[in-house]
């Protein structure tokens, strides 16, 4: 027990902490985004591996991290997009259509990877985001270097979530949306696109997934290899279930994970814990599976939630 508390009670494990959040936050609060308007959003495991390789791609030709950050943000707008033809313009089933869009996304990310980079001796890299301290702020005992020494896409991740509560619930575009996911008849009848409302949904869902992406391979790590995403994605769906649909709720669900990854990373290399480091691996994935179980129960499910939108269907 002392050995798991020594463990926990350092700076540099709650920074960590910090950052393994950062993808998860950000993904998150795009999946938030797709399901309150009636959209279930399975393609985000591929979406955030296809984003992490075009940013990597667009950073190591052109030499700008931000213009790699813009490639992930436009790859995931896209695949947004072909989702909402799928599903809203279409109207065809959403976990069928979302699992097809993951596997189109990693199997075009796979392809591309090969066809640019062939197969070097040694994976390409590049120089990753480095940490942007705020002045007088990262001077802070114990929460300075915590909080406000981190990378710029930390930063983003953090005041997205107050933002994100803010427009769904303080914003006319907000109302809009909880409405087109609640009851999308009476929002068409209120003069509202559901269409067009969803649309903006799942693109702005595939831009936040992006950059949760381009954050793992430009600034968590500074290479793109196949299994930079390892089940992100599919975490971050049980993480809206956690937290109930609610931005704030999300977040410490996110946090939540972060800090039960970073405990088990910790531990795999501590020399007084002797278990083998499959156990350790399971940890953050079974705690989430059995915290979702228990948060799912009476769940506030948005209404229209996997129910295609036809105008002549009461």
């Amino acid at each position: 027990m002392d050995e798991i508390l020594a463990q926990i009670f350092q700076v540099g494990f709650f920074a960590a902490m910090i950052r393994i959040a950062t993808p998860l936050l950000l993904a998150t609060l795009g999946e938030l985004f797709a399901e309150r308007s009636g959209v279930l959003n399975l393609g985000i495991e591929g979406i955030m591996l296809l984003s992490a390789m075009t940013g990597f791609t667009a950073a190591y030709f052109t030499g700008s991290l931000w213009l790699g950050v813009a490639a992930a943000m436009l790859t995931g707008a896209i695949a947004g997009a072909l989702m909402g033809l799928l599903t809203v313009t279409f109207g065809l089933s959403q976990h069928v259509s979302g699992l097809g869009l993951t596997l189109l996304c990693s199997g075009l990310a796979f392809f591309f990877y090969r066809v640019i980079f062939e197969q070097p001796a040694s994976p390409p890299n590049i120089t990753a985001f480095k940490t942007v301290p705020i002045p007088l702020l990262s001077d802070i005992p114990l929460i300075g270097p915590v909080l406000f020494n981190q990378y710029a896409l930390v930063y983003i991740a953090l005041l997205l979530v107050p933002a994100t509560a803010f427009v769904l619930r303080h914003t006319s575009w907000g109302l809009h949306l909880r409405t087109v996911g609640e009851s999308p008849h009476a929002a068409d009848s209120a003069g509202v696109s559901v269409a067009a409302i969803r649309y903006q949904a799942l693109m702005l869902s595939g831009v936040l997934m992006g950059i949760a992406g381009a954050f793992l391979s430009m600034a968590q790590f500074n290479a793109f290899t196949f299994g930079v995403i390892s089940g992100r994605g599919w975490v971050c769906i049980a993480l809206i279930v956690f937290g109930r649909w609610d931005p704030w709720k999300s977040a410490i669900a996110a946090f939540l994970f972060a800090f039960i990854d970073a405990l088990q990373l910790r531990l795999q290399a501590s020399a007084a814990i002797d278990l083998p480091y499959q156990l350790f691996l399971m940890m953050p994935f079974v705690l989430t599976i059995v915290a979702m179980a228990f948060m799912s129960r009476n769940a506030p499910v948005p209404a229209a939630l996997l129910t295609p939108f036809r105008k002549e269907e009461r």
